[in-house]
């Protein structure tokens, strides 16, 4: 049986701007900022006061209704700032980071020889539980109930997404104790997903079960490798954790201290010279965005992330959690007189009527950020299923989520989506309609009412 995935229905968003394959240290960051709203689900119990004083690796915060989830820091320095919302809800926990780092020492494991709880106890003190998501929900993990299987996605088809075969080059080591821990906390398959003609790191793991995947975007999301490999139903779970964050853990494992260093795609038709850098979680995005690539008095829009799933960020936002991307493309704050009147070369669209982007698939654009059109009601037109890989109706899927039918969002497959899986639909959405958050509002309800 071939463990190949072929993906027919995407579609590729070719944008200006792609990272050239060259490294260079990112501008050390005199603050990190650790946001809990990049935790979603989580209500932060905090550790330490302002004025605490820390090591990398320290805890900051843990989760309040499980304890045992440690959110720590990715730098050594001093608490300076806790900022607070409504109802005193934590926003950001901002660091002032030492010029020389210092490590906690969380000790070395031998993924080899150590048992189940031994690794769930590393990862859950070490503060690396974070990096391990599961399905349903899109949360945190649940480190009690085990997965039937655990995913990790090798490939990036969104749109200018970080190179991972170039991101992971040199850290084989890390990357198979990663992998050798997670296999002893399921008594099911790591699946591991990297490019059809990859020569990525993770193609040569042991341990886990490798499958070359072809096609257009969303072919690189997890959700849809899922979806392919081992679908997920009622009562059942499944993890997921990022290349990147494998390092991260591979690190941790191998030498008991936790490194939040992070290779980072600048990328974005805005800026001047797109490469990656070698920064650090909570980073400020300023010493990557201001160090020759974009001017400061720039009408630009700043992500952290893909164009499609990212977060805006301000200029003196920090890089979050998860994010090996910062985007920089153009606002879309003009307004283009009877635009939809005349023939369209210079943008990307499904629908062949008045836009020729079909004439040229291999095409870059130079897209911004205007939605052009505005928010209306769902217009049946066909258009999600064509970009839409999974076996899933999501027309269907998005209005049960609006009008909040527990039993139909479940008959449906709710359990196995995440907000990301519908980034593409979004993207074509001839309504406007906000496709990752209605999602993300009804899995919240279902972790509230079942999960």
């Amino acid at each position: 049986m071939s463990n190949d995935i072929r993906i027919k229905k995407g579609l590729d968003i070719n944008l200006k701007g792609a990272a050239e394959q060259t490294l260079e240290m990112a501008i050390v960051s005199n603050f990190c900022t650790i946001r809990p709203e990049d935790f979603h689900g989580v209500i932060p119990k905090l550790n330490l006061k302002v004025g605490a004083k820390l090591k990398a690796g320290d805890t900051v915060f843990y989760d309040k209704s499980n304890e045992n989830v440690k959110f720590v820091s990715p730098v050594s320095g001093e608490i300076i700032e806790i900022a607070r919302g409504e109802k005193r809800r934590i926003l950001a926990i901002k660091i002032q980071a030492d010029k020389e780092q210092v490590y906690q020492d969380n000790g070395k494991l031998d993924v080899d020889s150590a048992t189940q709880e031994e690794v769930l106890g590393k990862l859950l003190n070490s503060g690396c539980w974070p990096f391990v998501k599961q399905r349903p929900y899109d949360v945190i993990a649940k480190p009690d109930k085990a997965p039937k299987a655990i995913f990790v996605s090798g490939y990036a088809s969104a749109p200018l997404a970080a190179d991972l075969d170039f991101t992971l080059q040199g850290k084989e080591a890390e990357l198979q104790a990663a992998i050798t821990a997670l296999g002893k906390l399921t008594e099911g398959t790591v699946h591991v997903s990297v490019g059809k003609n990859s020569n990525s790191p993770l193609a040569s793991v042991s341990g886990a079960t490798i499958h070359k995947v072809s096609g257009p975007h969303p072919s690189g999301n997890v959700g849809t490798q899922i979806n392919k490999i081992d679908p997920v139903n009622k009562g059942e779970v499944v993890w997921t954790v990022s290349p990147q964050d494998l390092v991260i853990i591979g690190e941790l494992l191998l030498t008991g201290k936790f490194n939040a260093e992070r290779v980072v795609a600048l990328v974005g038709s805005s800026v001047e010279k797109p490469r990656y850098f070698t920064t650090k979680i909570g980073s400020e995005v300023s010493t990557m965005v201001y160090d020759k690539g974009i001017s400061k008095d720039a009408n630009v829009r700043i992500i952290s992330g893909d164009v499609l799933s990212g977060k805006h960020v301000q200029p003196d936002g920090a890089l979050d959690y998860y994010s090996n991307v910062v985007s920089v493309i153009p606002e879309g704050d003009d307004y283009e007189f009877f635009g939809w009147t005349k023939p369209i070369f210079n943008k990307i669209s499904t629908s062949r009527a008045l836009t020729f982007s079909w004439l040229n698939p291999k095409k870059a654009y130079d897209l911004n950020t205007n939605t052009n059109g505005e928010h209306r009601a769902f217009v049946t037109t066909g258009t999600y299923e064509e970009v839409f890989p999974l076996d899933i109706f999501p027309m269907q899927i998005l209005k049960a989520c609006m009008y909040k039918d527990l039993d139909e969002m479940e008959a449906l497959g709710m359990y196995e989506v995440a907000p990301e899986d519908f980034a593409l639909t979004e993207f074509v959405c001839v309504s406007k309609q906000p496709h990752q958050k209605i999602i993300r509002e009804g899995l919240d309800l279902m972790l509230k009412e079942i999960g």
